[in-house]
């Protein structure tokens, strides 16, 4: 994936598949390994990423979760997105690319911008695999199993850290 300004994209004619829009960063420091239970540094995060986007959370179609699968990341992840976009969290596609190719430690948030600008081109928003048994506390839109076609003009993308660093960014269709 290639960054750049647009000046510089459009004097090389690059085809332009999406638009970072904004991004989030927080450090709670909560623990070394653990999240925030309620989720307050990610949900720190994904507000910023919108509000540096000028987009409000009803304009997001697709997150790209961090989705560790793990009994205290999953439900903290949730109660984050939860808080962060209020009734318009149930209508949300989110998944977890972890899935199908396990966690790259820092390349993960990486990974994930690339998945919500391949949303947004493909119109696709990818399965979490091997989703059968929704965890009770993950009460959300987990795309299950099966890559669902959807028009995405909106993908947020989340990456949180060991040791309370919690980042989002919000990348968009690109409209000239």
């Amino acid at each position: 994936m290639v960054l750049e300004r647009l000046d510089h994209a459009s004097r090389r004619s690059a085809p332009i598949l999406a638009e970072v829009a904004g991004y989030g960063f927080t450090a709670d420091a909560y623990h070394v390994v653990a999240a925030h239970p309620e989720g307050e540094g990610a949900a720190g995060a994904m507000a910023g990423a919108l509000h540096d986007a000028g987009i409000e959370p009803g304009d997001v179609d697709y997150v790209a979760a961090h989705g560790t699968g793990t009994v205290l990341n999953d439900p903290s992840e949730t109660r984050a997105l939860h808080a962060v976009f209020g009734g318009h969290a149930p209508g949300l596609a989110i998944s977890s690319i972890k899935s199908m190719v396990g966690h790259m430690i820092g390349a993960s948030g990486a990974l994930n911008v690339m998945v919500g600008v391949q949303a947004i081109r493909d119109g696709v928003a990818p399965p979490t695999i091997n989703l059968t048994t929704p965890d009770p506390q993950c009460d959300l839109d987990y795309v299950p199993n099966v890559a669902r076609e959807m028009r995405v003009d909106v993908a947020l993308a989340n990456a949180f850290g060991f040791g309370g660093q919690n980042a989002a960014v919000a990348v968009r269709r690109f409209q000239p």
